[in-house]
């Protein structure tokens, strides 16, 4: 194996170990999946992202954020708020009538609405800030002028686990028939949001 590919191979280990964890933006992109509706617009958002965020990083944008911490605060503050809300549709969602809960579960949003929430989900989160661009930019380089190599090995593992995540979600549809089921779901995106938002408070 080269060393370019073993670059690449790190790298991608290095951004799984980033985003595969129960988040706002991957409750978000699995909800969709499930649906069924705006798929393919939810995971290029995320994903592509995800992509800029690392060249950012890789491209030492990190060290300006760094270099000015109040972007941070703003980013929590916008952030929380925004999940806050988020958490609170959830909720509703979760204690509707089951009838409700099930047509919920089978339609969608508009398009508009989709790619939205995806953008504010992703760009809101300051924690992309702080993770994708500040520490996976900090490691990229360390592997001096194969940073790049880095850089293409966590924006393929982003494309690959938002497609999966988005797209695999139609396996469990079987178990999503039942309305209790989706009103559990929209439970737990509810506390998720808020516990996160919580967090992202108590860090400013």
């Amino acid at each position: 194996m080269t060393s370019s590919a073993l670059t690449v191979l790190t790298g991608a280990a290095f951004g799984l170990s980033l985003i595969v964890a129960i988040g706002a933006q991957n409750l978000f992109v699995l909800r969709a999946g499930l649906r069924g509706v705006h798929v393919l617009p939810v995971v290029l958002v995320c994903a592509l992202s995800d992509v800029v965020l690392i060249a950012a990083g890789v491209g030492g944008l990190g060290s300006i954020i760094e270099a000015h911490p109040g972007l941070v605060v703003w980013a929590r503050v916008g952030g929380a708020a925004f999940l806050t809300v988020y958490a609170v549709l959830a909720a509703r969602r979760a204690m509707r009538p089951t009838s409700e809960t099930e047509e919920t579960g089978a339609r969608g949003g508009t398009l508009v609405a989709a790619v939205s929430t995806a953008l504010a989900l992703t760009w809101l989160n300051p924690h992309v800030y702080l993770d994708t661009v500040v520490l996976l930019g900090s490691i990229a380089t360390t592997h001096g002028d194969a940073r790049w190599w880095f850089g293409l090995g966590a924006a393929t593992a982003s494309l690959v686990w938002f497609s999966l995540l988005g797209f695999g979600a139609q396996f469990l549809q079987p178990l999503f028939s039942r309305p209790a089921a989706w009103r559990w779901l929209d439970a737990a995106v509810a506390v998720v949001m808020l516990v996160i938002a919580a967090t992202l408070v108590a860090g400013i």
